[in-house]
């Protein structure tokens, strides 16, 4: 950021407090691993890409637009004009040189998105509007403006069109199976995505306990002063770690109609990054720049996300991914483990039942050495 605040790179707008400006960064900065390999998985599902080719040309994007133009308004120097202030930051900051339009649209359920096929658009509701601070709404909007940087915009409008699809084909057996798969895919991606866009948010704003505010009056409302964001973090802990299999199950099947992540889960992954060394480097002004993103090895970054997915499943406290973590490690007793885990729900007796790992013919079993399980 340059100290006088003038004009710089056609967005008169500085932010109102000093803050770091990153000069051509690349999206790979702030791109959450998972998020990598979800889009890369995304990609290789069957079927995608003939869908992709032939959604990118029939998808009404101009009547989207106008339907915004025409019953939104539409944020500007005139209208909302602390929210163009903001836009003008998040773009100012990020280095995205042309300044994506933003629409406030009239609904009480805290929301925002950023869609379009050829240029995004933001939008924002009325009920994130009215509920959200200035520092608040500056992560916000700058998480907007990381996925117009990151190109999400695309898949995001493909999701909702699809998605969309899939309610009026759900009498098609095969052809709804077919358009789920696809939107499974998708919102597994965009639940990943959220995450890099979070990043992107912290580093407009500059402000973590804004971010987690943020996300924690989405979760609980306006009512910051009944709250407290160490407690918030505290359900995150409760809700990796505690349980058993069957709690792993149930949080995986929750997740999976949902387009975002859970909040407090949210809240705990940008914690994270906020004290890693990644992050001060950022700050620091060491990261990759998008003029060097044509020379990244795609090889690297399946290396990378690879590394990150292992080490997460080492470093959980989650039931199943600390099975997951035991077996790749060679545990023994994997029978027994999964029962154990289950609690005696998978058993039609009860915990009081015989011993599973006794024969049918009641002689005594001898373990198997610690790894070679096939």
């Amino acid at each position: 950021m340059s100290d006088d605040g003038h004009q710089t790179n056609g967005h008169e707008n500085v932010p109102s407090r000093q803050r770091t400006r990153f000069a051509g960064i690349s999206s790979r900065a702030y791109e959450h691993p998972a998020d990598r390999s979800a889009l890369v998985a995304l990609r290789k599902l069957s079927g995608f890409d003939t869908v992709f080719k032939a959604l990118s040309g029939l998808l009404p994007e101009r009547s989207l637009r106008l339907l915004f133009l025409s019953d939104s308004v539409r944020v500007s120097e005139r209208q909302f004009a602390h929210l163009n202030d903001m836009l003008r930051d998040a773009c100012y900051i990020l280095d995205l040189e042309k300044v994506p339009p933003m629409y406030v649209n009239q609904d009480p359920q805290p929301n925002a998105m950023c869609i379009g096929l050829d240029e995004p658009i933001i939008v924002v509701t009325t009920g994130l509007v009215e509920l959200l601070d200035e520092e608040e709404m500056r992560a916000v909007i700058g998480h907007e403006v990381g996925h117009a940087l990151s190109g999400h915009a695309v898949y995001r409008t493909i999701l909702l069109f699809l998605t969309n699809l899939a309610l009026r084909v759900a009498w098609i057996p095969l052809g709804n199976v077919a358009i789920m798969a696809i939107v499974t895919a998708l919102r597994e991606w965009f639940r990943k995505s959220e995450l890099s866009a979070d990043r992107a948010g912290l580093l407009v704003g500059q402000d973590l306990q804004a971010s987690m505010r943020g996300l924690m009056k989405i979760a609980g409302g306006n009512h910051l002063h009944a709250m407290n964001v160490d407690a918030f973090l505290e359900q995150a802990e409760e809700y990796e770690s505690g349980g058993d299999l069957r709690d792993s199950v149930l949080k995986i099947l929750n997740v999976l109609p949902r387009s975002h992540p859970f909040t407090t889960v949210r809240a705990a992954e940008l914690k994270k990054w906020a004290e890693s060394r990644d992050y001060q480097r950022i700050m620091d002004g060491h990261y990759p720049r998008r003029d060097e993103d044509k020379n990244t090895s795609v090889t690297d970054s399946f290396r990378e996300s690879a590394s990150s997915y292992a080490s997460q499943v080492k470093e959980s406290k989650d039931p199943l991914m600390k099975l997951v973590s035991d077996i790749a490690g060679g545990a023994g007793d994997l029978g027994g483990r999964v029962r154990r885990g289950f609690g005696g729900f998978t058993g039609s007796g009860g915990p009081s039942s015989a011993p599973k790992d006794t024969p049918p013919n009641g002689t005594t079993r001898t373990e198997d050495p610690p790894g070679d399980e096939s």
